[in-house]
């Protein structure tokens, strides 16, 4: 009797698995390739779910359109999340009504259109009341810097677009566009949240934006669109981390990690910002919020350690232009600023921008209940025109912070306490209503997929394992072959490195020198090194002999691709030794392409000496639109002697406001019988055009052509101190802006004999803005 009960019992089971599976699999189509794809989706009926199934599909263009319901939408799914990657030529269009796409993830290629998510198959079949969640665009950029490509773009309306990865855009192009076409995408009530916006590499270009809605063509259009508990980390595309161009948008419990720019409400009205974060670190040109246009609202936002300036402020208030069309800079009214945080923020910024043509200051506004809070510096307000149409009042700021605006603010003794969530939040007797932190915010934790990794896997210069090489025919060559990224290449000083053959880095690679006494390079190619997309170098300790080299016009020892990099790269030159560069009349130390982008390029405790060509020229992007080739150039303590180009040329053609570099540094050098070359084609030392950051400090000019600088646009920082100019041509500026230059001496330096440091005798002893001599610094100093 118990046999049979157990027997039923199992049938019973048997029969309810059966039933169950087979309801699982009603509405479910598992496909296995584009054609399958195709037909689920041609026949799919509300309620239906499309599976595309584990693996690569690689260079597919997915249309997903159909007409669900709100009760039972359509879905476009994955069999396993994070095992289905587009790969390739991949993109998806999204077309109907109550669809929901989830778990796909785009890698390894670039869309082959302009989009490669889009909310619609053409103008007139759009994507409504649609969702996009879980997904992945991770490094998905064109290899060709300056293509155009938008990863999402959002058009109709009722969206919702959530828990989405988008990292590591690197092409031209904004990464995520709510567009305004047609009204059919107008008042669209679409929703942005909860989306994890990773890192983006500074462009150095117009057009690096994270986040656009609308464009300067609709700008008084209503969008509606509200972006809520995004987490955006260090998207540093360019000035505006999203540019606002529509009207009655909101952005609201968003988190801005250490981003170079501002949310900025470049076009269109009644904005509400309210409830963000914005976490700087004293990181450079992180920025709070930019306001420009009508009817404004900035309020409940705690800022911290921000460094920018200018239109990168923690908080900007722009001037407008008289009469302004609705795409140029409409003058700001009644704009509300209220009970919004700054706590050791650097800079206020008030009328920014005010020239001849952006002469209307804001009027009709208001500036209120404020908190300011700084442990060390206490000019924060930089006011450029007339704020008597903002009204101030009961704003707070610490004891120490002099504002210059004689109402609307009250001095008191202001501390600082983490709250449970780790926040610094000021308090004191005289901050009336507490500032909390809306439990809303975004987190790195609940933004996202999470399935999905955030850890970066790019590996750093000098975070690999350290490589010997002995000296020889192509030893160095060959070992770069079996490198990885982060690898140190140790070498030793004795008989020459001979290369005869250039060595590609597409990697991050170090070459360092065993020892104190420099290794000696020989090369017999155009060039030794050449940095390619992915790739950056440091070089240390070594001398590079142009001896060996081929007579060929065009011969450098570094060099980028001439192919378009969308990767930025680093170079670093420290403790080395340059000579000889003498076989033809063009041979250059340092040569970049157009289309490439060096981070940082700094070159330090180094000589230069009998070279015919240029030390940089950092020149190729020649277009005029705000493009240039580097953001940070630093040559502190160096010697150049007998070089017949220049010392650097740099250069930021156009009058562009979306970027803020180059950032320029040259201290503590010697340039003697430098630029006097008749091929030298900047006829200077040292060629700087529209170059926005210029400290120039503490340099012996000898027997050498001058420094010109060309100031193009914006408010270019530009300090010359300390210089002595001997037998050397006059410093040269041209343009508008303003510039201090301080303390330039013609004296003889008496120098000791045999090297570039300073005799005894010499009247430039300690005469450095730091207390040391000018010129290099010796291990003494």
């Amino acid at each position: 009797m118990k046999q049979k009960q157990t027997n039923l019992l199992l049938i019973l089971s048997l029969i309810l698995l059966f039933i169950s599976c087979n309801q699982q699999k009603e509405g479910s189509i598992l496909v296995k390739n584009i054609t399958e794809y195709n037909n689920a989706v041609l026949n799919a009926k509300p309620g239906d779910v499309i599976t595309l199934a584990n693996g690569v599909w690689k260079d597919v263009e997915l249309v997903f359109e159909g007409m669900g319901t709100k009760e039972n939408p359509i879905t476009l799914t994955v069999e396993d999340k994070g095992k289905v990657t587009l790969e390739g030529a991949s993109n998806l269009q999204i077309a109907g009504d109550y669809l929901v796409v989830e778990g796909l993830v785009f890698k390894n290629g670039f869309t082959p259109t302009n989009e490669v998510i889009s909310f619609r198959k053409n103008e007139n079949e759009l994507a409504n009341h649609s969702r996009l969640t879980e997904c992945v665009i991770d490094n998905y950029s064109n290899p060709q810097r300056n293509e155009q490509d938008y990863w999402i773009a959002i058009y109709g309306k009722n969206n919702r677009i959530d828990h989405n990865h988008i990292a590591g855009k690197r092409n031209l192009g904004v990464t995520m566009i709510v567009g305004l076409d047609t009204e059919a995408s107008r008042e669209n009530h679409n929703q942005i949240d909860h989306n994890y916006f990773g890192p983006r590499p500074t462009f150095g270009n117009n057009g690096g934006e994270t986040l656009r809605i609308g464009t300067s063509h609709h700008a008084l259009e209503n969008s509606n669109t509200l972006v809520e508990s995004n987490y955006f980390d260090r998207c540093d595309g360019e000035h505006e981390i999203i540019s606002n161009k529509s009207c009655q948008n909101t952005y609201k419990y968003n988190t801005f990690f250490e981003c170079t720019g501002t949310l900025t409400i470049r076009h269109g009205n009644e904005t509400m910002i309210d409830g963000n974060i914005f976490i700087g670190n004293g990181k450079p040109s992180t920025g709070g919020v930019r306001v420009i246009n009508e009817k404004q609202t900035v309020i409940n936002n705690y800022h911290i350690g921000l460094t920018g300036y200018r239109f990168r402020g923690a908080f900007v208030m722009m001037n407008g232009v008289p009469n302004s069309p609705p795409n140029r800079y409409v003058q700001v009214t009644d704009a509300v600023v209220k009970n919004n945080t700054f706590i050791n923020c650097d800079h206020i910024v008030l009328c920014a921008g005010s020239d001849a043509e952006r002469s209307a200051p804001p009027i009709n506004s208001e500036m209120s209940d404020n908190i300011f809070y700084h442990e060390s510096k206490s000019n924060l307000f930089s006011v450029y025109d007339d704020i008597s149409g903002i009204n101030f009042k009961n704003n707070i700021t610490g004891l120490n912070i002099e504002t210059g605006i004689p109402n609307g603010f009250k001095k008191a003794d202001i501390k600082l306490v983490k709250n449970e969530s780790g926040y610094l939040i000021p308090e004191s007797d005289a901050i009336k209503t507490k500032v909390t932190i809306s439990p809303n915010i975004a987190t790195k934790e609940n933004t996202g997929v999470g399935w999905y990794s955030k850890a970066e896997t790019n590996m750093a210069l000098n975070s690999g394992k350290t490589i010997k090489v002995n000296p020889g025919l192509n030893t160095l060559f060959d070992v770069v072959q079996n490198s990885k990224a982060g690898d140190i290449i140790e070498l030793k000083a004795g008989e020459p490195y001979y290369l005869t053959k250039t060595i590609n880095i597409n990697h991050p690679l170090s070459f360092k020198i065993e020892g104190n006494e420099n290794a000696v390079v020989l090369f017999e190619k155009m060039a030794a090194f050449e940095i390619q997309n992915g790739g950056s170098l440091s070089l240390e300790g070594i001398t590079f002999d142009g001896a060996k080299a081929p007579d060929y016009a065009g011969n450098s020892v570094i060099r980028t691709s001439k192919n378009s990099m969308n990767n930025n790269y680093k170079l670093f030159i420290n403790k080395c030794n340059f000579k000889n560069l003498i076989v033809n009349h063009s041979f250059d130390v340092v040569k970049v392409s157009q289309n490439t982008f060096a981070d940082t390029l700094s070159i330090q405790n180094s000589t230069f000496n009998n070279i015919t060509g240029h030390i940089v020229a950092l020149d190729k992007e020649t277009d005029d639109i705000g493009a240039y080739n580097a953001e940070y150039v630093i040559m502190k303590n160096n010697v150049f002697k007998d070089v017949q180009g220049a010392a650097l040329r740099l250069y930021r053609g156009g009058t562009d406001e979306s970027t803020f570099g180059p950032f320029l540094e040259i201290d503590h050098n010697v340039f003697d019988n430098v630029g006097h070359g008749k091929r030298n084609k900047y006829n200077a030392a040292i060629s700087l055009y529209g170059v926005q950051v210029n400290d120039i400090t503490n340099n012996i000019f000898n027997n050498s052509k001058a420094m010109s600088m060309y100031l193009v646009v914006g408010e270019p920082i530009v300090n010359i101190f300390n210089n002595n100019l001997y037998n050397s041509d006059e410093i040269e500026i041209l343009g508008d802006q303003k510039y201090t230059v301080e303390n330039i001496w013609k004296l003889n330096p008496n120098f000791t004999e045999g090297t570039y440091l300073l005799s005894e005798k010499s009247p430039l002893i300690k005469k450095g803005t730091d207390g040391l001599d000018l010129g290099i610094i010796s291990k003494k100093q």
